[in-house]
């Protein structure tokens, strides 16, 4: 078996199943895909083959042989599409809760791009590669509402551009933990791949400029509704900095937002609202979507 990487470590605790902690050390790898490390032998533990149910204790080495990935083509998968906009350079699409934006471990098809493939054909952008086309920008699985599609590998690269300057207008609605006390605020925090948990980012001294406006809408019980503006565009930048000054998303078990009387899926964020100028014949295009039908019936039990 070819390796692309060979990556020793310590487990930094106790009572972690192994499977759990690969997904723990290894950022965007599902469980099931660190169970198949296992049963192709590529983990060892302590000089052995491991079990998915072995449980390291704190201090053990464990030897991780990642596979040489394997080349993949997302495929066509004839999936409906909330299509708000579209013309012959790009479209824009309201994605609903649960789906994925694009095939990575762990989620081969199912996706955003799979269905795009169905609706596009070979009408999609390629500089993101066979795997991401026409994906410029990304929000969360279990985040809703709009993105951005493009078709033209020209105006793929004026898009980037508009992103890279903070040309695009990005609005989202939020419920997060906790009565914010603040009717407005700026959160300007870096963001970097938190050093102890790879899975999760951080706000981290050497992490990438990172700059979020947030507006509070209504509080709740125990919880408060806002409106959050991005500046810039790092990867969970809304969940990371509402985590850092103490009011995690509502639903979010990455970064704390659980409560045990809300049996959320997922957090609680929808991207309502996407503006940006036509990167071809310059034309101001705005659109909103309505949160899903969960969001607001968490609202609305909040209020109650």
């Amino acid at each position: 078996m070819d390796d692309a990487e060979t990556r020793t470590f310590s487990s930094p605790s106790d009572c972690t199943r192994i499977d759990t902690l690969l997904g723990e050390v290894y950022a965007d790898l599902s469980r099931t895909y660190a169970r198949r490390l296992i049963d192709q032998g590529r983990v060892t533990l302590r000089g052995k083959p491991a079990r998915p149910s072995d449980r390291p204790a704190k201090g053990d080495a464990v030897v991780v042989r990642m596979p040489e990935p394997e080349p993949m083509r997302a495929e066509a998968q004839d999936i409906p599409l909330s299509i708000l906009y579209e013309d012959e350079y790009l479209l824009v699409v309201d994605k609903p809760k649960g789906m994925v934006v694009h095939p990575a471990a762990g989620h081969a098809d199912g996706t955003l791009v799979n269905a795009l493939l169905a609706h596009c054909g070979d009408n999609l952008s390629d500089l993101n590669g066979v795997v991401r086309p026409g994906i410029v920008h990304r929000i969360d699985k279990d985040t809703s509402g709009l993105l951005l599609v493009v078709k033209d590998n020209r105006v793929h690269e004026q898009v980037a551009e508009k992103i890279r300057r903070h040309d695009f207008h990005r609005v989202y609605d939020a419920v997060v933990l906790g009565i914010v006390p603040e009717d407005s605020g700026t959160i300007t925090a870096p963001i970097g791949r938190d050093p102890k948990e790879r899975k999760r980012m951080a706000v981290v001294r050497d992490g990438k400029p990172a700059r979020t406006y947030f507006r509070t809408i209504e509080r709740l019980d125990g919880a408060t509704r806002i409106e959050a503006t991005l500046d810039t565009g790092r990867t969970h930048q809304i969940r990371v900095h509402m985590a850092y000054i103490g009011h995690p998303v509502l639903g979010d078990p990455l970064y704390g937002g659980l409560r045990k009387d809300l049996p959320l899926h997922g957090q609680a964020l929808h991207a309502r609202i996407l503006g940006f100028d036509h990167p071809v014949d310059g034309r101001h295009l705005e659109f909103q979507s309505e949160p899903p039908a969960e969001f607001l019936a968490l609202v609305e039990r909040l209020r109650r």
